[in-house]
């Protein structure tokens, strides 16, 4: 079905086509509906699958039809809380395509940045504020802005909200809201601590569930490369250089790591750009532009920017470190893959991985294939053979080639 299809406004339909969108995804076709009838809605999806707009839409109907005769300074109708600033950034950049036919305007307030812009934004008058928990308070506790009217608000990402120790921060907010009101939620994965969260904020919501919440994007190919820990930055180096690459993101576990993988790559001849929670505001923002705009093929990013990245252009995720919590795996491959297209997913591997790749296997329920690079030289050959809990760990089997149908994508 075409976008036309909903009973949208003129004006968000005229967006939706400049946006370049012919057809809704999934997600959209199922929230979409409900959200225009005024329903909770707890969405599960797939990221990249369309969930941004598939409660920006909505949210922005609301209010333009509520503005019809309204006169002065129009006051915030709809909240949308998020975990962090890059994905706040990627929403309020949705929130303004969406409404770029309309007056309707957003305002972005986060943390790491300077109150002024913000603060003048809100005293202009913004009638949406996508915002991060922390700062929203902070500016509510300044008394600069005023949600009582808010009759619409979103938590995306409750997961991630969760897991970043914010639901605190989400309940007060929620408790400032008024009763009488409309919240959409969208998540990843859908944890009994969401559930709680549900029971807690949402009335009847309609649940929507796109895939199963643990199964990668059907478009990723997944490898991993088994390696010992002292060859890991060489081996890098080398994928690097030797697959079809468009542009990656390599995800570390700690900001530390981060810095040195950026250096290791330089020190190659491979320029990147880093991403983690030690930048300012302003070298984050620099880093994100400077990878959109692909004047850097390689963004180096702990797990702050998993769910905060949304580029099309991404053709491979490259996990430095292996994720000790399986959902965050999910999300980081997902950054490739986007929107039902095509992406790669690699893993380097050490043994001291083995019982995170064990986990992350089960829980999206399929053995991720082993690979080797060819003419790379290993000092301990790798096994390329799936982890059996009854057989004995290590790299000593010797195994020189790389599966048949493995999917890597390598030069010739």
């Amino acid at each position: 079905m075409p976008f036309s299809q909903f009973p949208l406004l003129p004006e968000l339909n005229k967006a939706v086509k400049a946006m370049g969108f012919t057809a809704p995804t999934p997600v959209q076709v199922q929230a979409i509906p409900a959200a225009l009838e005024g329903r909770d809605v707890l969405g599960s999806a797939q990221t990249g699958s369309g969930k941004t707009v598939a409660f920006t839409l909505p949210l922005l109907h609301k209010i333009m039809a509520a503005r019809a005769g309204h006169q002065g300074k129009p006051p915030v109708r709809a909240l949308v809380l998020v975990p962090t600033r890059e994905l706040a950034a990627q929403v309020e950049t949705c929130v303004r395509d969406c409404a770029r036919f309309s007056p309707v305007e957003c305002a972005l307030i986060i943390g790491g940045v300077s109150f002024n812009p913000q603060l003048s934004a809100l005293r202009k008058g913004v009638e949406v504020v996508v915002a991060t928990p922390g700062r929203l308070l902070d500016h509510h506790r300044q008394r600069n802005i005023d949600l009582k009217h808010v009759s619409t608000v979103v938590l995306d990402e409750a997961d991630r909200m969760l897991d970043m120790g914010f639901m605190p921060d989400v309940r007060r907010i929620m408790q400032l809201l008024p009763k009488e009101r409309q919240t959409l939620m969208f998540s990843a994965t859908i944890p009994p601590e969401v559930e709680r969260v549900v029971k807690e904020f949402m009335k009847e919501p309609v649940r929507i569930a796109i895939d199963r919440p643990n199964n990668p994007a059907a478009g990723i190919t997944q490898l991993l490369y088994p390696v010992t820990l002292d060859q890991k930055y060489d081996l890098l180096v080398a994928i690097i250089k030797n697959v079809q690459l468009t542009s990656a993101v390599i995800f570390v576990g700690t900001k530390d790591r981060a810095d040195r993988v950026a250096r290791v790559l330089e020190s190659a001849g491979i320029r990147s750009a880093v991403l983690h929670s030690n930048k300012t505001q302003a070298q984050r923002t620099q880093a994100m532009d400077a990878f959109r705009d692909q004047k850097h093929q390689i963004l180096v990013a702990t797990d702050i920017a998993a769910r905060g990245i949304d580029v099309e252009h991404i053709s491979h995720v490259i996990n430095f470190d292996v994720p000790q919590h399986p959902e965050d795996y999910v999300h980081r491959i997902g950054r490739t893959g986007r929107a039902f297209k095509v992406g790669d997913a690699i893993t380097l591997m050490s043994i001291d991985d083995q019982r995170y790749v064990t986990a992350i296997e089960s829980f999206i329920g399929q053995s991720i294939p082993r690979a080797a690079l060819p003419d790379f030289p290993y000092r301990v050959q790798p096994i390329l053979q799936a982890y059996k809990p009854s057989t004995t760990s290590g790299f000593g089997r010797l195994r020189r080639s790389i599966p048949r149908g493995s999917g890597s994508r390598f030069r010739r």
